[in-house]
């Protein structure tokens, strides 16, 4: 599919690819055992412009497209599930909505940093009670003078841990509903009152810190309320449009890599006196496993593209969502199934990608909210 690519994303992709097989691939299975947040990688990534890729150059980002953001998201997932979802959670959800709803100064003193790697960042919308009904917010934000001071738990918040800065959605009028909700950014290293909690032992991408976070009275400055005050939940539903894009991109990288690595090992691994791609049920398999990924792809690059278009979005970005996602799953569970006994080993990479993969379909809306987006867009299902 590299022929529907314009050079330039093509450039940005092999060099991305050629930096993933050399620096991210060998460490891979080490980082997830020891649970280790690669900072060097991405330091690394920084130094090759790409931790602010649609991010416009005069923040400090490389100036693209989301077609190209997706490339490099489906290059690091197709190597290391867990730096591409720190990746796509600091570019999509903490970097894009200030590059959308900030203030000039807002940009200068929060996205600069994050698009030139300086540091990295997160979002943080779950709450330990809300799950799929994510409006559903116990943290809350009240004003006294010029400050806000904010209380309440978030939960599952990728990054946290080690994030310059994260977005926080609070409660900032109890009684209007999903207009009371707003928008702050909270600097961690800075902000009294901020604590990670947990940082969570996790089935896979545990290379990628998932956290528990807390606010005690932590007291922000007017100038961290990002856009107009209950303006949180519409900039909610623009973000999640962008990160399910970036979910349906990193999951057709772990399909990809899991395609790659049965059909390498099929090719070379003799029974009968053949290698196993010859017969039959293993060809289907991996045939399969090809359908899945390049399907994934085109809807995920659909939905890019729609979304440079700034045209409605939202069906195309769940769509791909919900395919590339419980595509990478299947794709996954049929590399360890090709590979037999040594795919259940961590000598070998399927295993990972199959856990890593399962993330995929929980993330940024199940596949159960996915149906009910799309129900709602083809006009199935009443507003939300």
């Amino acid at each position: 599919m590299a022929a529907d690519l314009p050079d330039e994303h093509r450039m940005i992709r092999e060099t991305v690819r050629d930096f993933c097989e050399a620096e991210i691939e060998p460490i891979a299975q080490e980082i997830e055992d020891d649970h280790r947040f690669p900072a060097e990688v991405f330091d690394q990534l920084a130094a090759l412009d790409m931790m602010g890729v649609p991010i416009d150059e005069d923040y400090g980002g490389l100036g693209g497209d989301t077609l190209m953001y997706t490339l490099v998201a489906e290059e690091l997932g197709r190597v290391s599930g867990a730096v591409g979802l720190s990746y796509v959670a600091h570019t999509s959800l903490a970097s894009k909505p200030i590059e959308r709803f900030g203030t000039e100064a807002q940009k200068e003193r929060w996205l600069r940093p994050l698009a030139e790697g300086e540091t990295i960042g997160g979002w943080a919308l779950t709450e330990p009670e809300s799950g799929s009904d994510a409006s559903d917010m116990n943290t809350r934000a009240r004003k006294e003078g010029d400050e806000w001071v904010l209380n309440g738990t978030k939960q599952f918040i990728t990054n946290a841990s080690e994030a310059g800065s994260i977005l926080v959605k609070a409660v900032t009028d109890p009684d209007a509903g999903y207009d009371g909700i707003s928008t702050f950014i909270v600097a961690p290293d800075a902000d009294d009152g901020f604590e990670v909690t947990t940082v969570w032992e996790k089935l896979g991408l545990n290379a990628s810190p998932t956290c528990e976070i807390a606010f005690d009275d932590v007291r922000l400055p007017a100038d961290r309320l990002l856009g107009a005050e209950g303006d949180g939940w519409d900039q909610t539903k623009q973000t999640l449009d962008g990160g399910r894009i970036s979910i349906a991109a990193l999951s057709t990288g772990l399909a990809q890599g899991a395609y790659e690595h049965a059909k390498t090992y099929s090719q070379e691994r003799e029974q009968f006196g053949q290698p196993i791609c010859e017969f039959d049920a293993v060809r289907d398999t991996i045939v399969d496993m090809h359908r899945k990924t390049e399907r994934s792809r085109l809807l995920t690059r659909q939905a890019a593209r729609t979304y440079d278009r700034d045209d409605p979005v939202t069906r195309e970005s769940a769509l791909a969502k919900l395919e590339a996602s419980e595509a990478a799953r299947e794709v996954a569970e049929d590399a360890v199934q090709v590979l037999g006994g040594y795919g259940y080993t961590t000598d070998f990479a399927p295993q990972r990608f199959y856990r890593d993969a399962k993330l995929m379909e929980i993330g940024e809306g199940t596949s159960e909210i996915q149906h009910l987006v799309i129900g709602r867009e083809l006009g199935l299902s009443g507003p939300q």
